[in-house]
């Protein structure tokens, strides 16, 4: 059974109610076919590893006794799973917990956890699980603020003229001697697919291959300036067309979006199964 939720449907760019007894209903989940067919990545032969990771800012909900208590939220989505979920449903399914109660933290986690795993494998016939971690105020001096590691691409002076992706700008020089090196940008800004509201993102690009044009690359980046998509599908465009123009033996692309509505949204695609990435904050978030 396929999901025929589409992005039109959401309550993106709608007024909306907002419910502050739990809810779960709220959660609208859109299927990732839809735009990996449109850059020919078929479903049952993704070309990467990977997981979107989420950070929720705005968690609340009653203890028994009535008293509020509070979370910083990560959720780790693996990219395998059918459908992503509208973050402004999202958004609103978390507001659904502030004058809810629960016995204790786990007991958040253990919802949270439950529903989100079912909206994201919803109507594909396969079940599985989404990665909740609760961060209590107690730890919150835990949640460090890091710049991405690597070359900084922001530092050369080039002249850019396209901002619709423009993959022909993706080069590597295939007589140079192979290397491995991260490379990184601030200017990654693409628009959302239905509103049209900026997202703000920075981006690493980890590889082992012939040497990439760097200037070619930074335009690339900043060629999506103009272009309406969300972060994952966004995140998966720059890997399909870096892998395929850039011809390396592995690739990584790890963007870290600025939150909206106290939510941001972080997509890691991998050629080779790894560790996710640390969850860490850049300045901008």
């Amino acid at each position: 059974m396929s999901l025929d939720n589409t992005p039109e449907q959401s309550q993106l760019g709608r007024a909306s109610a907002y419910v502050d007894h739990y809810d779960p209903s709220l959660l609208f989940p859109i299927a990732r076919a839809t735009q990996r067919e449109a850059m020919g990545i078929k479903e049952g032969a993704l070309p990467f590893f990977g997981a979107d990771l989420w950070t929720a800012f705005e968690l609340s909900w009653l203890n028994p006794r009535g008293k509020p208590q509070l979370a910083i939220a990560h959720f780790t989505v693996p990219c395998e799973t059918p459908n992503i979920i509208e973050s402004k449903s999202f958004k609103l399914y978390l507001n659904s917990f502030n004058s809810s109660v629960f016995v204790d933290l786990d007991a958040v986690r253990l919802r949270l956890r439950t529903d989100l795993s079912e909206a994201v494998w919803r109507g594909s016939g396969r079940t599985g699980g989404v990665g909740v971690k609760l961060v209590p105020p107690a730890a919150f001096e835990t949640e460090t603020v890091h710049e991405l590691d690597g070359l900084d691409l922001d530092r050369l002076d080039i002249e850019c003229t396209q901002y619709q992706p423009a993959p022909d700008l993706l080069a590597s020089d295939t007589t140079q001697a192979p290397v491995t090196e991260t490379l990184t940008s601030r200017l990654l800004k693409s628009n959302c697919l239905v509103t049209g509201q900026p997202d703000w993102g920075s981006v690493a690009i980890r590889y082992s291959g012939p040497p990439i044009d760097q200037a070619g690359l930074l335009a690339y980046i900043v060629s999506f300036r103009n272009h309406n998509e969300f972060h994952e599908p966004c995140v998966e465009r720059i890997f399909r067309d870096v892998w395929r123009r850039c011809q390396p033996n592995k690739l990584a692309v790890y963007a870290r979006y600025t939150r909206r509505g106290g939510l941001d949204i972080n997509p890691f695609r991998t050629s080779w199964p790894q560790a996710l990435p640390e969850n860490v904050r850049t300045a901008r978030q």
